[in-house]
């Protein structure tokens, strides 16, 4: 089979203009229909469609593109907060991303969900080693922590409501989360 001829720039452009503006409506009001976003697009429903056939193609490739997005802004985070902050700044982002992604319902309960769930793990999980590995030269935490285990351990803040009092939860809990990373004296 041929290869797929590439994008003309101004179809791309189009394609990254309908995942951010879907990213925000799809913040706003996970129910919102292709069409709306495609009005708030600006762009006509075969322009969206033609991009995102479905529903949950469009849905699950906002999700790729806002993980694509968090794992290339480690170097940007890293260069302006100190490594903790960093770790801080980047969980909060994810966090948000990710409870995005648990408002969208049946359409992430998928066999193409799952698929792009396993892609992003590792790109995730080697953007959470970076962080580590900067906040461990900081002397902030102790060698040898898995990312893995700091992903899981921090799921809990995207469990947290989205309301002022959750994010207030969610702070909380990060703070326990990283008081455990911390050096710890040696034992006597």
């Amino acid at each position: 089979m041929p290869e797929a001829a590439p994008q003309r720039s101004d179809a791309q452009k189009n394609r990254e203009h309908i995942l951010q503006v879907a990213h925000d409506v799809l913040a706003e009001s996970p129910d919102a229909s292709l069409n709306s976003i495609a009005k708030r697009a600006e762009v006509g429903p075969g322009t969206l469609y033609r991009h995102f056939p479905t529903r949950e193609a469009l849905i699950l490739e906002v999700y790729r593109h806002d993980i694509g997005r968090l794992v290339g802004s480690v170097p940007d985070v890293l260069a302006s907060h100190a490594p903790l902050d960093a770790l801080r700044t980047w969980f909060t982002t994810m966090s948000a991303y990710v409870r995005i992604k648990h408002g969208l319902g049946e359409a992430l309960h998928s066999a193409a969900a799952l698929e792009v769930a396993s892609e992003s793990w590792p790109l995730v999980s080697t953007a959470v080693g970076r962080l580590l590995e900067a906040c461990e030269r900081n002397g902030d935490v102790r060698p040898g922590i898995d990312p893995a285990d700091v992903i899981m351990l921090m799921s809990c803040l995207w469990r947290t409501p989205n309301t002022p009092e959750g994010a207030a939860q969610a702070d909380r809990l990060m703070e326990l989360a990283i008081d455990g990373f911390r050096p710890r004296p040696p034992r006597t």
